[in-house]
């Protein structure tokens, strides 16, 4: 008979990867390796599904801690301010809370997306970034039905270029930004939520200031 992976022979060895790769506490990753039997990929994905679980559980609870920070790339040319909220000071305070804010304003200074939502996103916007798109691709000076159809793939992924939540994370390229929240969200025990950013460019004739109207941030 095989023998069944349980925490009592999960090595420390194991425990130690998995927290090293997800940052997830102890116990949380001795459960993912027994559960997944050993298999560290499988545990990775255990221990993200939990923590979007728990994210959704967390969704409606008010934010009205956190932190803003700052993050000044490329030799002084981009420059972006954020506020990430999450329930209490003392989380607030606590390094697993502060990397992750530093981590998105680093995102936001390379991946420059222009909502924090998608819920955020009005019809207008729509609008106005498909005929950006469009315009775009109109300059390349292919025909009407290729720019129809260069405009209408760049549709099906509009959230995910232009909505922070959505983005694949700067940082891994597997999760996004939402699931990079949602794991800190089952780490830490409180709803976190990114109230808004701003982007600055040397150059640009606009910055980008986007502010999330979501449940769960804090009340004006």
């Amino acid at each position: 008979m095989g023998t069944t992976t349980t925490p009592m022979n999960i090595s420390a060895a194991m425990v130690k990867e998995l927290r090293d790769k997800t940052g997830a506490p102890m116990m949380d990753c001795k459960q993912a390796l027994a559960e997944s039997k050993g298999d560290l990929e499988q545990a990775i994905i255990h221990l993200r599904k939990k923590g979007v679980a728990t994210a959704a559980k967390k969704a409606t609870r008010i934010t009205s801690e956190g932190n803003v920070a700052s993050y000044i790339h490329a030799g002084g040319k981009i420059g972006v301010l954020v506020e990430v909220n999450c329930e209490s000071d003392f989380v607030a305070r606590t390094p697993d809370f502060q990397n992750l804010v530093h981590d998105i304003a680093m995102h936001i200074a390379a991946s420059d997306p222009k909502f924090v939502r998608k819920e955020d996103v009005t019809p207008e916007a729509y609008e106005r970034e498909k005929e950006i798109y469009r315009a775009q691709a109109a300059a390349t000076g292919k025909p009407a039905n290729v720019v129809d159809k260069i405009v209408e793939g760049k549709m099906s992924k509009f959230y995910e270029e232009v909505c922070l939540y959505d983005q694949p994370f700067i940082k891994d390229q597997t999760v996004s930004v939402a699931q990079l929240i949602a794991e800190k969200i089952g780490k830490l025990g409180e709803n976190i939520s990114v109230r808004r950013f701003a982007r600055f460019k040397v150059g640009d004739l606009g910055e980008t200031v986007a502010v999330s109207k979501s449940q769960g941030d804090k009340p004006e």
